[in-house]
């Protein structure tokens, strides 16, 4: 069997660690107290150990406040999740606006090539026209506002706006459907909702109005006082409302910045703890869950993931390709208080073509580029050789995150862009930030997250509670000290108790994040295996999709996409392995091709993680964060009837799983038997 650290060989090292951003705040640590800590190991332990690392960050990276804290830690509502820098008040918005004058923040671009650039000085003066409008049609501290909207400026701006009166912002994309907005919608109450009416995605298209209609219709029975309609992002102009098509309490976008008093930009001072945005659970199979994160959180983490880790300047251009759905969307605006600026992207990068979008992101001038493992894994099948478009002179770090990043992928993205820094992280949207990341004094190897982010007491669980992380086995990831970036409830859930059941249930008192994974003794880096719901376990045996999809990246010629997941149905006695291929356009199922891939993971991996099943299948299930749903393919195949959520961005695809509960029924191909039929 292969070793889980056979591929994990180095491909890149940092050439003068000491004059990175992250050694700089090592040596800061030790000045002032006097310590001797002698790498990021040491640092980390530091960070781990003492609370004060928080007050050093606070005061390090020079957060804006305006009154200072009393002390560090206090306890709060729930004993998992205490109260940070009790006393201190300050706005997220304003450390975001700390910036003035004519350089540039953002850099709005459309499909199209089509590309508008703000200012700083032009940003605040939006935000500001925005927050009057915003005070003047009855906005307060603690309310709500909602967004149905692509990657644009605006989204930006609203953000901002509603942060700054000390209100609470909360997004979708506009791919999501009618009843995935309602189900987040109507349990946060809203008073405003900003949508998009007309978008254009992949060449085509879409009218908004008619989801625009039935989403107004239910939300003003929970609160909603206005619904604001912008402009399509293709003419510019308003799309004309039809007669017979109803929106009620809609207003036009201008018509909304016209009710402004004028009012100066202010910026309210709340508590560290005080709710900034709201984010969903994936919900694929079931009501989302709706996770309050606290501004506080948000401004701590993304100093140091942003200032240490990266080391973000002014003379940086951050290009995170993410829906406004995704909490990388949330996470890339704090490139602003850096100075940096950003680049939205509102669009298909496969349209016109992956080369055109590449040669985009050049010709912008990113220097930190953020994707996932899809963008790149389509790179390499389509035997994209970046350098051969364009020179990337400008472009740093490579950002990869949603899933996880195999091996060969790693080898093949560091050789693709040689001299760039290949980061991997994973945290997500329960804690908007990241668990385990990048560490840039440090060598990355192949495969592996290079280890814990600072203040994340990060360990490795077995099924019964005991650390095993040094021991090479895989185990379930868990982090046992609190953290600022912990949300501070889930809404309508004001005693903790659905939080706790979520995170803390498994292992009292110990946050447990659902990621199966493995820490390499030698490298102290991390190789994640899957989601821990989604595990293998074919004779007692745990294991993880990632190995397998590891070991399928080299058929990319071949198949498009793949599936993995347990069956255990009522009448099993053990669980067996279904995998699933999407092939590509031309290609076809053969027995010869079952076999190869049978071969090479038996081969590459061992006799247990051949599959008991391959079948052919037609479109593989995602979410609207292109992630995909193992969890909902794994509870169909055996048995479960589930109903799909708005979260499903192709919930058809689901259906084509429910005749493999009846694996007898079927031929080798997956399709069912003439008798079968009668």
């Amino acid at each position: 069997m292969q070793s889980h650290f056979a591929l994990s060989k180095e491909i890149w090292r940092p050439k003068d660690p000491r004059r990175l951003p992250l050694d700089a705040f090592r040596r800061f640590i030790n000045r002032k107290h006097k310590l001797d800590l002698k790498d990021y190991d040491d640092l980390h332990r530091y960070s781990v150990s003492d609370y004060t690392f928080w007050k050093d960050l606070w005061e390090y990276t020079h957060v804006i406040y305006s009154v200072p804290p009393e002390k560090i830690i206090a306890e709060g509502v729930m004993k998992e999740i205490p109260t940070w820098f009790p006393g201190a008040r300050l706005n997220w918005a304003e450390n975001m606006l700390c910036h003035d004058g004519d350089a540039i923040a953002v850099t709005a671009v459309r499909e199209s090539g089509d590309i508008e650039e703000y200012s700083f000085r032009q940003l605040r003066i939006m935000v500001k026209d925005m927050a009057s409008a915003l005070r003047a049609n009855g906005l307060k501290v603690g309310d709500r506002v909602a967004a149905i909207l692509t990657n644009h400026i605006w989204v930006l701006v609203i953000a901002l706006a509603t942060s700054s009166i000390g209100a609470v912002f909360s997004c979708t994309a506009t791919d999501m459907g009618v009843q995935g907005i309602l189900d987040r919608y109507k349990q946060i109450q809203p008073k405003f909702v900003f949508t998009d009416t007309e978008v254009v995605y992949a060449s085509k298209t879409f009218d908004l109005l008619p989801k625009v209609s039935q989403v107004a219709r239910e939300l003003v029975n929970f609160g909603l006082q206005n619904i604001v309609l912008l402009p399509s992002t293709k003419s510019g102009q308003y799309v004309p409302v039809r007669s017979d098509m109803k929106i009620p309490k809609s207003i036009s976008l201008d018509g909304f910045l016209k009710t402004g008093e004028g009012d100066p930009l202010t910026f309210e001072q709340l508590p560290l703890s005080h709710p900034l945005f709201i984010l969903y659970s994936s919900g694929t199979t079931g009501p989302p869950k709706c996770i309050v994160h606290s501004q506080g959180g948000i401004i701590l983490q993304a100093k140091k993931e942003y200032v240490l880790g990266y080391g973000m300047t002014i003379h940086d251009a951050h290009f995170q390709y993410t829906t406004t759905g995704w909490m990388m969307w949330n996470s890339m605006i704090n490139a602003l208080m850096c100075g940096a600026r950003i680049i939205c992207y509102d669009g298909s990068p496969f349209s016109p073509d992956l080369r055109t979008f590449l040669k985009r992101l050049d010709a912008l001038g990113a220097t930190i580029f953020g994707t996932g493992p899809r963008f790149l894994a389509e790179m390499k099948a389509q035997g994209i050789e970046p350098l051969k478009l364009a020179p990337f002179n400008n472009l740093r770090s490579l950002f990869s995150t949603g899933a996880v990043l195999t091996a060969p992928m790693f080898e093949w993205t560091q050789n693709a862009f040689p001299d760039v820094y290949l980061i991997s992280g994973s945290g997500g949207t329960d804690i908007c930030s990241a668990f385990v990341s990048g560490v840039s004094t440090k060598p990355v190897y192949a495969g592996e997250l290079q280890g814990k982010s600072l203040g994340m007491k990060i360990e490795v669980y077995d099924s019964n509670g005991k650390n095993i992380e040094d021991t090479g086995e895989p185990g379930e990831l868990v982090c046992t000290r609190p953290h600022p970036s912990l949300p501070i409830c889930f809404w309508n859930d004001p005693k903790g108790e659905r939080l706790r059941k979520s995170y803390f249930e498994q292992f009292p008192g110990v946050w447990c994040q659902g990621d199966f994974v493995v820490k390499n003794p030698k490298t102290g880096g991390f190789i994640f295996l899957g989601r821990s719901d989604g595990v293998l376990n074919p004779s007692g045996v745990r294991m993880g999709t990632a190995e397998i999809y590891s070991v399928l990246e080299r058929f990319s010629n071949v198949l498009d996409d793949t599936l993995c997941v347990g069956q255990r149905r009522p009448e099993d006695k053990d669980e067996q392995v279904l995998l699933f291929l999407k092939l590509r356009p031309g290609e076809k199922f053969t027995k010869s091709l079952v076999n190869d891939i049978k071969d090479t993971i038996r081969k590459n991996l061992s006799p247990r993680h051949v599959p008991a099943y391959i079948f052919p299948v037609e479109d593989i299930p995602y979410t609207v964060n292109n992630k995909k749903i193992e969890i909902a393919v794994k509870q169909i195949v055996s048995g479960s009837n589930m109903k799909p959520s708005g979260t499903v961005a192709n919930p058809s695809s689901l259906q084509l799983y429910y005749k493999f509960r009846h694996l007898e029924n079927l031929d080798e191909e997956g399709r069912v038997k003439e008798k079968a039929k009668l």
